[in-house]
């Protein structure tokens, strides 16, 4: 009954306003500042994080950059090595190709050439054994009369084409007259190839039966072997020049 009087004495008379907690009021502005720092905070971790991704991932992506430079100048720097291979192998090649050519129209020239008649032909020499005997130097000088000198002896080969038709003790263009004991053919050349028999050269052995022996010959025994003899010693030689 009491209320229900003072709200009809409210009605006819103005009432004052109920009076307000003042600390309630502060209490909810400090929840919202609190509020807003934390997500401030928070959105600074997150944009501090981000940050670091970013960076991480730059100086990541800058290594790779740097790294796949590197390797592009090294792909290069092969791709330019093969083209420069590629180069000289393909003028090798040409010149190889050249070469051949070349060797090709030879042999077909000199397969259209002979020998003088009594000459004997192989590979691309012809070879002439006397028919009278003297000294070396006599049967150098009789070989250059014909165009040719005592022969040269290059390989096996050669060697057993002419123990084929020697018939005895020959002369070869094999001294050491220059030089003793300094070996050289009649064309310049120092020896290379050796079928020398056993214990030759000896320069006349001990004894010195048969003086000093600068010259070379192909001995009766055995045509395939040399022996070096006393020069002014009378025997048959052999001489060799190129097909005409």
């Amino acid at each position: 009954m009491e209320e229900v009087y003072e709200n009809v004495a409210c009605k006819k008379h103005a009432c004052p306003a109920p009076a307000t907690d003042p600390r309630g009021s502060s209490s909810s502005k400090r929840r919202v500042y609190l509020a807003v720092i934390l997500c401030l905070g928070v959105l600074s971790v997150c944009l501090l994080a981000g940050l670091i991704v970013l960076g991480v991932h730059y100086h990541i992506s800058g290594e790779m950059a740097a790294d796949l430079f590197v390797i592009q100048d090294q792909l290069s720097e092969r791709l330019q090595a093969s083209k420069d291979n590629l180069s000289s192998l393909t003028e090798e090649r040409n010149q190889l190709k050249a070469n051949l050519s070349q060797l090709t129209e030879e042999m077909n020239k000199l397969k259209e050439k002979t020998c003088p008649a009594g000459w004997r032909m192989s590979t691309f020499s012809c070879y002439l054994l006397s028919t009278k005997s003297g000294s070396w130097d006599q049967g150098r000088e009789d070989c250059r009369g014909r165009g040719a000198d005592l022969v040269v002896i290059d390989n096996d080969e050669e060697q057993k084409f002419l123990s084929a038709f020697v018939k005895g003790n020959c002369w070869i263009g094999l001294s050491d007259k220059e030089t003793e004991g300094t070996w050289k053919w009649v064309d310049g050349t120092t020896l290379t190839l050796k079928n020398w028999d056993t214990n030759q050269p000896d320069n006349g052995g001990s004894s010195g039966k048969w003086g000093e022996e600068d010259c070379v010959q192909l001995t009766d025994s055995n045509r395939t072997i040399w022996n070096d003899f006393n020069c002014e010693k009378p025997m048959q030689w052999i001489c060799e020049k190129g097909p005409i």
